[in-house]
């Protein structure tokens, strides 16, 4: 094998130009670049690192920049593939991890005032296999406080202030995981990882123009997550391309004895896409109450999807079953009981968002017999879930119904679509545990991107990165650069 080799002497920078291009890069290219010697993996982070401390003020997007262990990673990265050892695709590639990620001995903060000085001494279960994948944490990225446990209506709602989506940065980068959606849109890393509970990987994908995958429930260990509701709490990856989702899927895929809910389920992302037909349905309702540009922009997609997919004529509509409510009642519920300790101290006055200092204190009272109840229809939800898909490879809607939200606006009947988008299926999906994809397919009102999503039977993630990369064979949306 011929090992690679990096140019250090005083003029290094000067002998290797890190570029727009290359901060827009997928990660196969990346890849190829850092195992063949173009780029060395302390010259990318450094790169990253800069820009990170440039724009992610700007785009409220970091909590902490991680400059000293990034470089410590980057370096034993460029030591061990110098020597010829190569880890894999995400080897030397930096990435962000939403600040609800332990990582031992820099702070943790939840995205909330109360716990700004947290610090735990262990790595979350995703963050220790990037690690072995040779990846380098570069920076601890915004959210909104608690994950948005308890609700909230401003896109300020986090001590770190609001996101901005770096399209326009009038407007809002999207819940909850606001920092992982604009710092990959903005090139400030290649990946993030994000998490939902209900959209918060599916809406900020689709508010930055990236791609933002969340897995099936038990897909990725959640072991050194802030637990908000444990039974329905995913990670995921937010990331250039589905390509690159599905690259850094396999990285943080399987089982972990320290979550018990992970499951041990075989995850191959292929190099090579499988050629055949694919069926897809259109959620009834998929039009309703959207955008102009997100309906056309929507029907643009359709036009591209038909030509290596079968959609069926007819609208296929969810099971008529309380998802919202269902799903209302145990976030509520579980995360109360999360952050009991929280609200009974009283720091809840400490958080930013008027509706999230109050709004937790009714989870405390939600009877058992109301909780109970929401979880045993998750039963019933499951079995008319599965049969709906049964004859699909996936259903597809807007992933919003409008475009972000402006930074200034309380989120109200004034701006439709701030709980809509996919016409209930980001609560249906949640609640049974579905994997769904979010990818970029245009621009709307104000210059903001908008997004397809494509969801999947259980387990089913490789066919829905399938599709969306075909998607994305045929389309330049998910290439654009924001005009930072």
């Amino acid at each position: 094998m011929m090992r690679p080799r990096w140019p250090h002497s005083p003029k290094r920078k000067e002998n290797i130009m890190i570029t727009d291009d290359i901060f827009y890069a997928p990660i196969r290219e990346l890849a190829v670049s850092i195992k063949t010697g173009k780029i060395s993996p302390v010259e990318l982070a450094e790169a990253c690192l800069d820009r990170l401390e440039k724009f992610g003020p700007k785009l409220g997007a970091i909590v902490t920049i991680t400059r000293e262990l990034a470089l410590k990673e980057a370096k034993v990265a460029e030591t061990e593939i110098k020597a010829g050892t190569y880890r894999g695709l995400l080897h030397g590639i930096p990435y962000g991890a939403k600040d609800l990620l332990a990582t031992k001995g820099i702070p943790t903060t939840w995205g909330a005032a109360p716990f700004k000085n947290q610090v735990f001494d262990y790595d979350a279960t995703v963050v220790e296999k990037l690690r072995a994948a040779g990846a380098v944490l570069v920076a601890k990225l915004a959210m909104v406080e608690l994950a948005g446990a308890f609700g909230y209506n401003s896109a300020d709602a986090s001590f770190t202030g609001p996101g901005r989506t770096p399209w326009n940065t009038k407007f809002w980068s999207g819940g909850s995981s606001t920092g992982p959606g604009a710092a990959v849109s903005a090139g400030l890393v290649p990946f993030a990882i994000g998490s939902e509970t209900s959209g918060s990987i599916i809406t900020p994908a689709a508010y930055c123009g990236v791609s933002g995958l969340r897995p099936t429930y038990g897909r990725v260990s959640r072991a050194g997550a802030m637990a908000l509701c444990w039974s329905m709490d995913k990670l995921g990856p937010m990331c250039r391309s589905a390509d690159c989702c599905g690259i850094v899927l396999k990285a943080i895929a399987g089982a972990d004895p320290k979550d018990s809910t992970s499951v041990d389920k075989l995850f191959e992302h292929r190099d090579l896409l499988p050629e055949r037909k694919y069926r897809l349905g259109i959620i009834k309702g998929a039009m309703q109450g959207v955008m102009p540009a997100v309906k056309k922009n929507f029907e643009d997609s359709l036009k591209v999807l038909k030509t290596f997919c079968d959609i069926d004529e007819k609208e296929v509509p969810l099971p008529d079953l309380p998802f919202g409510p269902a799903v209302g009642t145990i976030v509520l519920a579980e995360g109360a009981s999360a952050f009991r300790e929280m609200l009974e101290s009283g720091k809840a006055k400490e958080l930013q968002d008027e509706r999230n200092r109050t709004n937790g204190y009714p989870g405390l009272l939600i009877p058992a017999v109301d909780y109970l109840q929401a979880m045993r229809v998750r039963g019933r939800m499951k079995k008319a879930m599965a049969a709906t898909y049964a004859n699909y490879d996936a259903l597809i809607t807007p992933s919003r119904s409008t475009v972000a939200n402006p930074i200034d606006k309380n989120f109200d009947v004034s701006y439709p679509g701030f709980n809509g988008g996919g016409v209930g299926v980001i609560p249906a999906g949640n609640a049974v545990g579905q994997p769904a994809i979010s990818v970029p397919n245009g621009f709307g009102d104000n210059g903001l991107p908008t997004g397809i999503q494509f969801t999947g039977k259980v387990w089913s993630e490789e066919t829905l990165l399938t599709l969306a990369r075909l998607y994305q064979k045929q389309t330049e949306w998910h290439a654009k650069r924001p005009p930072l």
